[in-house]
């Protein structure tokens, strides 16, 4: 699985220009956005590993300090390419750690060079992150801490539900977790509804490959590795 890529370019053909470029050199762009709003909801969908961000962006927040506002969620690389190159964008940029800061006209060369160093950092990133996570087999880890799930490396959304039904699953240690405790864990202040919970069960299972939940008709399920 290649590395997720987001572009945050206020400028259509630029974007257009990179998100082609990128996915040549055989990333995975996620998307392409021109403003923090629009980011920010990219960003907790797929939780790119590098982020090619554009200092001047559409709106009242800057490419910089929407960098400074993504890493306070989550440690992510970050590559700019920028007009903007005086020494006050500069040193702001540099308080973010990026692995990159580009001048426009960017050079692909640079460009390809400084996708290997993000991709690098992210590896190393992720390395970090899974000391104390589960390892499920060599595709799949889950960290008990960040309630995250890695797939390859690379970081796997799950909505709040999912989540908890996971941290479920894998707290009881491949026991088996009966419909009546996923019930009352996940849906407290709801009367059952079995609709939900196997939609809930089947939307995991696409994100887990179809491996591991192992249904116990009429009983519950069981995670199995």
């Amino acid at each position: 699985m290649s590395a997720k890529v987001m572009i945050v370019e206020d400028e259509s053909i630029v974007a257009m220009e990179l998100s082609s470029y990128v996915k040549n050199l055989g990333y995975e762009v996620v998307g392409r956005v021109s403003n923090a709003e629009d980011a920010c909801e990219m960003f907790a969908k797929y939780i790119p590993s590098i982020i090619l961000m554009d200092v001047h962006i559409k709106g009242d927040i800057d490419g910089i300090t929407l960098a400074q506002e993504i890493q306070k969620k989550k440690e992510t690389a970050i590559i700019y390419i920028t007009a903007f190159n005086d020494d006050e964008s500069i040193e702001r940029a540099v308080s973010t750690n990026p692995a990159a800061y580009l001048a426009k006209p960017f050079n692909r060369k640079e460009l390809a060079a400084s996708l290997k160093i993000a991709l690098m950092r992210t590896k190393d990133m992720v390395q970090k992150e899974q000391k104390g996570a589960i390892i499920i087999n060599d595709e799949f880890s889950y960290n008990p801490e960040t309630q995250e799930l890695l797939c390859c490396g690379n970081y796997v959304h799950l909505t709040r539900k999912e989540t908890e039904f996971l941290a479920l699953l894998l707290e009881a240690n491949q026991q088996v977790v009966d419909i009546y405790t996923m019930e009352n864990r996940l849906w407290p202040e709801k009367p059952p509804n079995e609709n939900t919970r196997r939609s809930l069960v089947s939307r995991l299972r696409v994100k887990l490959k179809y491996q591991f939940i192992e249904t116990l008709a009429g009983y519950g399920y069981r995670f199995r590795f």
